[in-house]
């Protein structure tokens, strides 16, 4: 899997970069499919400062993407990191279901040719 980081409107320091694809490696145990992943780190400067991550994951057929903001760029990391399992695992579950339901379909509907005589 490949992972790359890109930094908004700040320059990101080493930390932040290693912590990023620490956290993004950590996903590999959910769900090995992951081909590519693009993290975007963003610092909206207004009244009170923001910290946006945005992470897009590129699985089978599919982007996942989420984005989350706060006050620390550690935290948005963090709470970005805990949507995209969910939203991996629901993913995962319904490969599954799919794939499960229509070979259970096909071995109903021919069942003559799997009868043995």
């Amino acid at each position: 899997m490949q992972v790359s980081v890109t930094a908004r409107h700040f320059k990101a320091t080493d930390r932040l970069n290693k912590y990023a694809k620490n956290e993004i490696q950590r996903l590999e145990k959910f769900f090995d499919g992951i081909i590519d992943c693009n993290v975007v780190l963003d610092y909206i400067k207004s009244n009170q400062s923001k910290h946006v991550a945005e992470i897009h994951l590129k699985v089978h057929g599919r982007t996942l993407s989420v984005s989350e903001i706060s006050n620390d760029m550690y935290k948005s990391i963090d709470c970005a990191i805990n949507k995209l399992e969910r939203k991996l695992q629901k993913y995962k579950a319904r490969l599954r279901g799919y794939s499960h339901k229509k070979a259970v379909d096909f071995v109903a509907n021919n069942s003559d040719i799997f009868e043995e005589e």
